[in-house]
């Protein structure tokens, strides 16, 4: 090989190296993300570490000591089964980071796919598509939960597809809107000339051009799957007993808002965590992949 074609092979093989560590070098100096990646890695230990150790079992009941006060024993107190707070909150953070992931998963899978056909083939294909998304549109996550619930009962896997089912039309959305901007560009037109098909474009040049938009589209997302996972759970459609979930720490603690208050302060302070670290990575994601917003601000 001659030298001027080694020389470009070596700086293919350097760009991408190069170009991950300029990334985490602006993103460490990004606050937002910073802050935002602090708060989903507490989340995520949190979820993992209960894989591993809880200080109590979090299914265990002990009557004799409910609505205990914080003490050494029990970090945060118990609930009015008994149940340790800590070790509640910890399980808890599990189920909800899984419902999370796989309803967010089942959107972006089928609301990418859908929109990238829609703004390949136009016509009556991309006109039934969006019809479809805006019927799918028409029924909220809690809506597709109480039909689910009456249907095959509640749980995590009732609530799991009511929230992706609501999330598909969203990326298919943004998925098509995005696509349809690239499919005017110069460089998919000379490609569209040079003889490549459609579903060549779409892989080649289309996905990985607005896969930028939808990892920041699939994080903001993530956290309203948190928001309506703990929704359908404190409505007892989602998560059932005795498997534990923030929005049933909620529902259970209503009934003792008076008598102790702070057993809804604890779940609700997780979810608010999770949905602000993820708001705020979201916010610093677009920044860092779209560096003209960097510029203006």
């Amino acid at each position: 090989m001659s030298a001027p074609l080694t020389a470009a092979a070596d700086a293919m093989t350097a760009a991408p190296p190069r170009l991950a560590a300029e990334f985490w070098s602006r993103a460490l100096r990004h606050r937002s993300f910073v802050l935002g990646g602090a708060l989903v890695l507490l989340v995520i230990g949190s979820a993992l570490l209960s894989l591993l150790w809880t200080p109590w079992p979090a299914y265990d009941i002990d009557i004799a000591s409910k609505l205990r006060p914080p003490s050494a024993a029990h970090w945060l107190g118990t609930d009015s089964f008994g149940r340790d707070i800590v070790s509640l909150l910890l399980v808890g953070a599990r189920s909800t980071i899984m419902v999370g992931i796989i309803a967010v998963g089942i959107g972006l899978t089928f609301g990418v796919c859908l929109g990238l056909t829609a703004a390949a083939r136009k016509g009556w294909t991309e006109e039934l598509i969006m019809r479809l998304g805006d019927f799918t549109f028409a029924f909220p996550a809690v809506l597709s939960a109480i039909m689910l619930a009456a249907a095959v009962g509640p749980g995590m896997v009732t609530s799991i597809i009511a929230i992706g089912i609501f999330q598909v039309p969203i990326f298919l959305r943004v998925t098509r809107g995005s696509a349809n901007a690239i499919w005017a560009r110069e460089f998919v037109l000379a490609a569209r000339a040079s003889g490549k098909g459609g579903f060549r474009i779409t892989l080649e040049h289309v996905l990985p051009n607005i896969l930028s938009i939808l990892i920041v589209q699939a994080t903001i997302q993530f956290a309203l799957a948190i928001l309506a996972e703990a929704a359908l759970s404190y409505l007892g459609l989602g998560t059932q007993p005795p498997q534990p979930s923030w929005g049933r720490m909620l529902n259970d603690a209503q009934t003792l808002l008076f008598q102790s208050p702070m057993l809804a302060f604890y779940p609700g302070a997780a979810i608010a965590v999770s949905v602000l670290g993820l708001n705020l990575m979201g916010d610093g994601l677009r920044d860092l992949l779209d560096p003209r917003l960097s510029r203006e601000r």
